[in-house]
């Protein structure tokens, strides 16, 4: 099973600047002109939350849920994967995996009364596990501590669609058995009905051009949406801790800033802010859903 190393994927040549912060204005979807009723969805998306002991943190990501739950009141949550600081790297110990998770838990308390709908981020699973038959080994113990039903999967709510991929295969990819798999789900959606797709990695982007860390396979992926067009709205992703939307064939491609920003740390030098990754701050999005298949997303900057 390949490894992914979060800062590993962003070894590439100049971290180019340039990436414009959309700081709380709405990426919307083609065919959006103001004139729609009540959502029939609110929901929250948040990413790349890399919880730890440390810099408060954890007081620091509680204020964040505690501010989404006040001010917008999500129906539910998208959590986008990195939930954990990391199990990823090589001297990572059992205690701290379970030390992570436990801080993850106690958080998340929180939403007790809302479903967190998560995916798996390339630092989520400890691949140093004695074993491959350890029980925390890989991505089947983060399915289980992220109480989700598989590794991927999907659900539906009103008249949209959510299917939450796992990109943590080769080359940053979806594998052959779960790309069949979505095939028979976007043939099974009826006309009519929306889509939004979420993967811990971009797809399609900007943010992917400056640090990396894109699909492989998005022109594969790319293909199979414009087969699928009228029904595929919004694809979601984290990883790379930037805020980008690409709009290209009617799909709407948000790249949503981390939670933690500069890993809940103060920044370095390209940090644009205390606490910016190049020029995005920390913070977490909205999604407004329509029936007529209208989305936006808002990308909101924290300051905790």
């Amino acid at each position: 099973m390949t490894k992914f190393n979060r800062r590993s994927l962003l070894k590439t040549a100049g971290l180019a600047t340039g990436l414009v912060v959309t700081g709380g204005l709405p990426a919307l979807a083609s065919g959006y002109d103001g004139k729609n009723k009540k959502p029939v969805l609110t929901v929250a998306h948040i990413t790349d939350v890399h919880i730890r002991e440390g810099d408060n943190a954890p007081e620091r990501f509680k204020s964040c849920l505690k501010e989404i739950l006040t001010k917008h009141k999500p129906d539910f949550f998208l959590n986008g994967g990195d939930s954990i600081n990391d199990a990823s790297y090589d001297n990572v110990v059992r205690d701290q995996v379970t030390k992570q998770w436990s801080i993850w838990d106690e958080c998340t308390t929180l939403l007790s009364k809302h479903k967190l709908y998560s995916c798996i981020g390339n630092h989520d699973p400890w691949w140093k596990a004695p074993s491959k038959e350890d029980e925390m080994y890989g991505k089947e113990y983060v399915v289980k501590r992220l109480k989700i039903p598989h590794r991927y999967y999907s659900f539906t709510k009103k008249n949209w669609h959510f299917m939450i991929l796992d990109g943590n295969n080769g080359n940053i990819s979806l594998d052959q058995e779960q790309f069949n798999w979505l095939e028979k789900e976007l043939e099974k959606i009826p006309v009519g009905d929306s889509v939004l797709l979420m993967s811990h990695y971009p797809i399609l982007g900007t943010t992917q051009v400056l640090v990396g860390g894109g699909h492989s396979d998005c022109k594969k992926l790319k293909d199979l949406f414009y087969k699928h067009h009228s029904k595929v709205k919004i694809c979601l992703s984290g990883h790379n801790h930037l805020s980008d939307h690409t709009h290209y064939n009617d799909v709407l491609y948000c790249c949503n800033g981390a939670m933690s920003g500069f890993w809940w740390g103060k920044g370095d030098g390209e940090s644009a802010g205390p606490g910016y990754y190049l020029e995005t701050p920390p913070g977490y999005a909205i999604l407004k859903l329509y029936a007529d298949g209208t989305v936006e997303n808002e990308y909101i900057p924290h300051s905790f």
